[in-house]
């Protein structure tokens, strides 16, 4: 990967053109810097994999086709992301295939977000990816029990107690968010 400094005392410009070709683990490509993911607690990593495992168990049991993914790379209109959990629609797969990078947002993911996580933060990621034309965005909350889904059209919270819903894609899956989450 090439690397190089503009200036002193500035971080390192990395190319798109050579983080496509060699994505690094647990790094986004934000602003020409490698930005690295936040790290994942015990629970935060549990329920990436349990709403990972929902959401593919769903799409097997209605026969939907596509598949799910882990913090796989992708891009937006101006950056390089990996949400913590995506779905792949079948269309998109038989026309992308599985490339290092997929070369568009994927049109359901989730972010799970981490008690070193800024809102602000988390919340302008999910715009980024709405903007760019993902069809749902969930923010999960797990030290809170709170759930955020967002679409271009709407925008919806849930908390305990309650069950959280896809709202365009996998359209009719849910699941109560205590089982989700854990008690």
């Amino acid at each position: 990967m090439v690397i190089s400094t503009v200036a002193l005392n500035q971080p390192p410009v990395v190319l798109i053109e050579d983080y496509l070709l060699n994505p690094p683990d647990h790094m986004e490509w934000v602003d020409g810097q490698l930005v690295e993911k936040n790290d994942m607690t015990l629970k935060t990593s549990r329920v990436q994999l349990t709403l990972g495992r929902l959401w593919s168990d769903y799409k097997n049991t209605h026969n939907l086709g596509g598949e799910c993914y882990t913090e796989t790379p992708c891009r937006t209109n101006q950056q390089i992301r990996r949400p913590d959990l995506a779905y792949l629609t079948p269309e998109l797969l038989a026309q992308f295939g599985e490339p290092n990078v997929f070369p568009q947002v994927f049109p359901l993911l989730a972010e799970i977000v981490s008690p070193t996580d800024c809102a602000e933060d988390v919340f302008n990621k999910a715009s980024e990816y709405l903007e760019a034309g993902c069809q749902e965005v969930w923010l999960v909350f797990p030290d809170s029990g709170w759930i955020v889904v967002l679409t271009p059209q709407s925008r919806s919270l849930v908390t305990r107690g309650e069950n959280v819903s896809t709202q365009t894609i996998l359209t009719g899956f849910s699941v109560p968010i205590d089982d989700l989450l854990g008690r």
